[in-house]
């Protein structure tokens, strides 16, 4: 896609820099693959605020996406925009009848066929188990699980690459530099997800980042000793402590979760 930058006849479109959307296809609204989506404003099941920076925004509709991807096929109809993703999605008309929307990788057009099974095309856009593509394949959408739907690198831009396979595993280089290990029964799909400018879009005004649902930051040390334990102080004050949150944790320490999967994680982002 085209980055497009807008003539500096305003503050907010002086440095605004977007994808130009103009190619892709209006949303066909289907009841089948549409459903509300209701706001949570960054509050928990008991209805306490929890993350501050969320709320408001403009309203959507979630798009079923078929993860799975368990039609045998069929003909991409449109390319469209999703507002909950960075990446576009296609709907495609299975060959069964039923429609579906699957993520857009580069190179699928409208008219192309996409096809998922065991043992189809090393094609851009169709789906099949790792363990039957060859290595070197360029890979999106990855299951974890066999039959749990894909998972792994579904955001704008991001690729896998199948570097090495094995008769129960396989080995996958993802766009972070991260190896990992996953089945070879897992499915996964093959090129490399549409809308790989989206990171070098400008939002250029906060009221952009207010429509995306995106509220102010608030640093702690502008906050009262009521609202945070780096807040108060005569004057101004850097906190006098380390960097902690609203509920005095300290900041700093990792943040992902320790699971089972972490033992198929072979080289690490950061050495």
């Amino acid at each position: 896609m085209i980055l497009k930058q807008l003539k500096p006849t305003t503050p907010g479109q002086r440095q605004r820099v977007y994808v130009d959307k103009k190619t892709l296809d209006d949303p066909t609204y289907n009841k089948r693959l549409f459903k509300p989506l209701r706001k949570k404003g960054g509050r928990n099941h008991h209805g306490r605020l929890t993350s501050f920076r969320k709320g408001g925004g403009h309203k959507r509709r979630y798009r079923l996406i078929d993860f799975k991807r368990e039609a045998e096929g069929g003909i991409v109809q449109t390319i469209e925009h999703d507002p909950n993703r960075s990446a576009f999605i296609s709907l495609v008309q299975g060959s069964d009848g039923k429609a579906f929307y699957i993520l857009t990788p580069e190179g699928l057009n409208r008219g192309d066929q996409v096809a998922s099974g065991d043992h189809v095309d090393i094609k851009t856009g169709n789906c099949l188990p790792l363990g039957n593509m060859p290595v070197g394949t360029v890979v999106h959408n990855v299951e974890q699980r066999p039959g749990a739907g894909g998972t792994l690198i579904r955001a704008a831009g991001s690729f896998g690459e199948l570097i090495q396979k094995g008769e129960q595993r396989c080995r996958l280089r993802l766009s972070s530099g991260e190896h990992i290990m996953v089945l070879s029964s897992c499915k996964g799909t093959v090129g490399v997800v549409s809308n790989a400018a989206h990171q070098n879009e400008k939002i250029a005004k906060a009221g952009r980042s207010r429509w995306l649902g995106r509220r102010p930051s608030v640093r702690g040390v502008a906050m009262n000793p009521v609202d945070h334990p780096l807040g108060g102080g005569a004057a101004k004050s850097s906190g006098g402590r380390p960097s902690v949150s609203p509920w005095g944790a300290a900041k700093g320490r990792k943040t992902r979760s320790v699971g089972r999967s972490n033992r198929f994680i072979v080289q690490r982002r950061k050495r």
